[in-house]
């Protein structure tokens, strides 16, 4: 260490320079109570100090007197100037008075003795101060020496306790923090969530005895919740076992009538298989409002018929069909229609008889409405009853009998009096034949191809030949 002012080597127990007498500075680890110490001991050093100093010069000078008598500066033998003080101004004046006093002979020698024994007394006494003032500083030295190493040792003390207290929080908090996550793992892995995902993974490891295992205990955990009903359906489907996936569903529907989302998640089954075809059977299968409201997206309406059933038609009819949805398809042939089947685009022609149409309408979902079938009739009017010639009359020459039969009928006669409409022993009319011979009671009758019947024409004949024939 080197002294701030003068540069001079200074040992640790230094406190001031010994050279230029500056007070070394020391830094202790701060406190307000080493603060108000230090002052007071720096007071007590200063006034030391100031002896101390006061003293060498005054050697010094002194000294100087004994080599140079005559020697009245006021400097050091370094050359520096010397602080005033009370000692010093007492030592130019008695070396003054010396001075005054030299041209006596016996009572300057003895003044000149007394000097020297007043001298003598000043180096006694300062050297005597000068060890006081050392072992002052000494003990000043040693004591701060001992403050600043009860500071050291209490800062290092309390250094210690904060380490050894941060370890413990550290190790709380690290503790603490492993089982929030330890509780938190176990939760996640026992809950409703942590179950579905943990069912998944094992699913996409085909390990479906597992799997299937996870999601019912995720469905036992939360029954209203869907998401475990759709992996459980999924796990049979990944199987081969549609029907399995399938019933899945409708055991919850049974269990749960009220529940829209579990209804939503049969409704996603049935879209992702292509059997849109019984979303709406389902719908339709519920019992509640709520419900159906709240699947009114997935719903799609019937297709209405222009026509009404009920009536008989007696010509050819223009069917059409008009819906909501994106596209209706339809059929004639008595089966239910698919989006395969004919695709509605223009009025559909009803002919003569009976035909049964079948429609559904498609919504943008792709699922198709419920099937609405209908029937309709067209009855041409049946033609009046068939012209029969002769007439009725008593006849003496052979006569052929003529029945007028229009297109599309067939013509029946029997003439024994009989039903030709039922009768057994009705004849089918092929042409012109002749009259019985006799009384005859003759029937006729036309049946269209609808096998509808005409009124019955009835003639009476009588033929009698004259001998001459």
């Amino acid at each position: 260490m080197k002294c701030r002012n003068c540069g001079a080597e200074l040992s640790d127990n230094h406190v001031v320079c010994p050279v230029c007498g500056c007070e070394v500075q020391i830094v202790p680890d701060y406190n307000p109570l080493d603060d108000v110490l230090t002052e007071q001991v720096k007071g007590a050093i200063n006034e030391t100090l100031k002896i101390n100093i006061n003293q060498e010069q005054l050697e010094k000078y002194n000294n100087s007197r004994k080599e140079n008598p005559r020697n009245t500066g006021r400097t050091s033998a370094e050359g520096r100037p010397y602080r005033k003080s009370v000692g010093a101004e007492q030592s130019v004046n008695v070396a003054n008075d010396g001075e005054r006093n030299t041209g006596s002979g016996v009572n300057g020698k003895n003044s000149s003795l007394n000097r020297k024994n007043s001298n003598t007394n000043r180096k006694n006494g300062s050297s005597d101060e000068k060890q006081g003032g050392t072992k002052s500083r000494s003990s000043e030295q040693e004591m701060m020496r001992d403050q600043r190493e009860s500071r050291r040792r209490r800062a290092e003390k309390k250094r210690q306790l904060a380490k050894k207290k941060r370890q413990r929080l550290i190790i709380i908090m690290v503790a603490a923090v492993l089982a929030v996550v330890g509780i938190s793992v176990y939760f996640y892995q026992t809950s409703y969530t942590g179950r579905i995902k943990s069912a998944y993974r094992y699913l996409n490891n085909k390990d479906y005895y597992e799997a299937a295992n996870r999601f019912e205990k995720a469905i036992a955990k939360k029954k209203t919740r869907s998401e475990a009903y759709t992996g459980l359906a999924e796990v049979f489907l990944a199987q081969g076992e549609q029907d399995k996936a399938e019933e899945v569903f409708l055991d919850a529907i049974a269990a749960q009538p009220t529940n829209a989302k579990i209804y939503e998640a049969a409704i996603l089954f049935y879209i992702e298989t292509k059997q849109e075809v019984k979303v709406m059977p389902l719908i339709e299968s519920c019992v509640s409002d709520d419900v159906k409201n709240a699947l009114k997206d997935y719903q799609s309406s019937e297709p209405e018929f222009s026509l009404d059933d009920k009536d008989v038609y007696d010509e050819v009819q223009a069917l059409e069909l008009t819906g909501d949805g994106e596209a209706i398809y339809y059929t004639t042939d008595g089966t239910d229609p698919t989006t395969s089947s004919e695709k509605y685009t223009e009025a559909i022609k009803l002919g003569e008889g009976q035909t049964e149409v079948r429609a559904i309408s498609v919504n943008k979902k792709g699922i198709p409405s419920l099937v609405v079938k209908k029937v309709y009739t067209v009855e041409f009017p049946i033609e009046a009853a068939p012209s029969v010639t002769p007439s009725t009359g008593h006849y003496e020459e052979n006569q052929d009998i003529k029945i007028v039969v229009p297109d599309g009928y067939t013509a029946y006669y029997t003439t024994d009096g009989s039903d030709p409409k039922t009768s057994g022993t009705r004849i089918q009319y092929t042409g012109p034949f002749a009259m019985p011979e006799g009384n005859t009671f003759l029937n006729v009758v036309l049946m269209d191809s609808k096998e509808r019947y005409s009124d019955v024409t009835k003639r009476n004949y009588e033929l009698i030949l004259s001998n001459e024939e």
